[in-house]
């Protein structure tokens, strides 16, 4: 007998801001959360790149995905979640600038709503949670080519040199 999605198990998402709205990603793409540090801006760099900035001796690309899902609001940009490389295949180590980050919960298959969401870009459903929505996003949004971007950054990152 075919399993239901009520007999799926649960995914482990971590629960972050962005502006007024509050987003969530899958945990097995996710290798760290660290404090947003200082960045080295990368010359005609594309609108979403911030910069990169050192990792414990990794140049990290840090990108602000408000630019990526047009999302207008300010928010204080305190965290960086960094993603897996080898759960992310875009040529280097690659972050996402967010507001904050608020927790680590499980998700039921069926608390996700997939059909509002069919036609946006790196949207992966929407949590419903209690007296709340909660967007749940992938990393993999078409336009965010990073690998051109590291790849012609060694030069600029302070002379260190990026593997790709």
């Amino acid at each position: 007998m075919a399993a239901t999605e009520a007999d799926a198990e649960p995914t482990k998402v971590l629960e972050f801001g962005l502006g007024d709205g509050t987003y969530c990603l899958d945990i097995g793409v996710i290798d760290e959360i660290v404090d947003a540090g200082e960045l080295t801006r990368i010359p005609n760099s594309p609108d979403h790149v911030e910069g990169v900035m050192d990792l414990r001796g990794r140049t990290t690309t840090i990108v602000d995905p408000k630019t990526l899902f047009a999302i207008e609001e300010d928010g204080p940009r305190e965290r960086i979640v960094v993603f897996d490389d080898d759960e992310i295949d875009e040529g280097g180590t690659v972050g996402w600038m967010v507001d904050e980050v608020f927790q680590v919960r499980d998700v039921a298959p069926e608390d996700v709503d997939r059909g509002t969401t069919v036609e946006d870009e790196g949207v992966r459903g929407i949590v419903k949670s209690d007296d709340r929505f909660v967007v749940w996003v992938s990393p993999d949004v078409d336009g965010l080519d990073i690998g051109d971007v590291v790849d012609s950054s060694s030069d600029d990152a302070g002379g260190e040199s990026v593997e790709a």
